[in-house]
């Protein structure tokens, strides 16, 4: 497994020093962000001179990108604004396959129209489901055209909330093209350490086969995110499940800021130690 880090966890707009501070902290790749690059993080367009800055700033400093950033709400009450993701994810799946970057990250969608991560009642409707799998057939075309992967996180606030869910959306879509990033902290609200590891272990189970990338984040007992290491989540289990599962794949930590880098880096790479 690789380890890498959030790339927007660094400040700047230059990719060679964001990438450079990635590299310096400890990590091998990133999940780059566009506002990394000075553009908005779905920008309408990526001229190519930003797009060789970005492939300068991985030879450069030797840290790879491992997916790009393209989250929008799926799922948005208002169509339009459905619509004008879509056209966006188009130029981020363009950036990726110009840049060989196997994996674009979406977000499943919640019906709340100002916080795609905030949780709506409406999202256990039918309808909310029905959208999502009309947004995400759309989607998927996109990313077979593109020969690129697209991620999506069970995530509790989104139609996706668990890995039933998850798994469900996979069958219905039926493309290899649709992979998962697993987020063990996103899989539950407030748990003990026993019970949040059960909670992780079943999650692998069921999706081991599909996981393209893991996220390190973590939450403490009452139910808030904390950085790796500082909450209920079993890493080293976690890991170990996934490398059972055939999992080989980037390990990327966010929900950190930038000066607990170094120490997330060590702590995370002491426990994907077989």
């Amino acid at each position: 497994m690789q380890l890498g880090i959030f790339a927007k966890t660094f400040p700047g707009s230059d990719p060679t020093l964001v990438l450079a501070a990635a590299r310096d902290a400890g990590y091998a790749c990133v999940q780059f962000n566009m506002a990394c690059a000075g553009l908005p993080a779905m920008p309408g367009a990526v001229d190519a001179a930003t797009r060789r800055a970005i492939a300068a700033a991985v030879d450069t400093t030797g840290v790879s990108i491992a997916a790009l950033s393209a989250t929008w709400n799926m799922i948005h009450p208002d169509s339009a604004v459905r619509a004008d993701g879509m056209r966006r994810l188009a130029v981020a799946l363009d950036v990726a396959r110009d840049l060989s970057i196997p994996l674009v990250t979406l977000c499943t969608g919640t019906r709340d129209p100002d916080d795609q991560w905030r949780h709506h009642p409406d999202n256990s409707r039918p309808e909310a489901w029905a959208d999502l799998v009309t947004e995400m057939g759309k989607a998927v075309a996109l990313a077979e055209a593109a020969g690129v992967d697209l991620g999506i996180e069970p995530e509790q606030a989104n139609v996706v909330t668990d890995a039933d869910a998850a798994l469900r959306l996979l069958r219905k879509i039926g493309s290899p093209r649709l992979r998962i990033v697993l987020d063990p902290a996103n899989l539950f609200e407030q748990a003990d350490r026993d019970t949040a590891r059960a909670i992780v272990a079943a999650a692998v189970d069921k999706l081991g086969p599909h996981v393209s990338m893991a996220h390190a984040k973590d939450r403490d007992a009452a139910g808030r995110f904390v950085t790796a290491g500082h909450g209920v989540v079993d890493f080293a289990d976690l890991f170990a499940r996934l490398r059972d599962a055939g999992f080989d794949g980037p390990v990327v930590t966010h929900g950190l800021e930038a000066a607990e880098a170094p120490a997330v880096a060590r702590f995370l790479a002491e426990r994907l130690t077989p």
